[in-house]
């Protein structure tokens, strides 16, 4: 079952830029990298180069459970690719996420998670990641002036 992969997608409403940087931003990926809806903000460090690590320590319940990671690839503001170590993951899991301009304002982003324990695994990690996107669009998302 390790070879398991799960896509997710959402359309962001900023700037391609601006969604890119907000994942290597430890203050602003604190804001949005919560899996499930009402969780208190992760403790998030991380050195923003390739070959650079993470952690985030996220808090579920009264169990804290640390995400780790090294940036595989970082191509701004197209392609983020990073491995994913947590106590739920197999060796080789990999997140690769894709970022496409609609418009000025607005950018497309594809996420891919490869390599789960078993489909529960996977099922539990694509709910997370499609509330994480969810979040970053409300992170980033400025009210238009009328």
């Amino acid at each position: 079952m390790k070879d398991l992969t799960l896509n997710v997608s959402k359309t962001i409403h900023a700037p391609i830029e601006k969604v890119f940087d907000a994942w290597l931003n430890p203050e602003l990926l604190a804001q949005f990298i919560l899996p499930m809806p009402g969780m208190p903000q992760p403790k998030v460090e991380n050195e923003a180069q390739q070959g650079g690590s993470f952690t985030i320590v996220m808090q579920v319940g009264d169990d804290k459970i640390p995400h780790t990671g090294e940036y595989l690839e970082i191509s701004r503001p197209d392609k983020l690719v990073f491995s994913w170590l947590s106590p739920c993951s197999t060796d080789g899991s990999q997140v690769t996420i894709d970022f496409k301009v609609v418009d000025s304002s607005t950018t497309d982003v594809k996420l891919t998670h490869i390599r789960f324990i078993d489909e529960e695994t996977r099922a539990d990690h694509e709910g997370g990641w499609t509330n994480i996107l969810e979040m970053l669009d409300k992170a980033l998302s400025v009210p238009v002036v009328v």
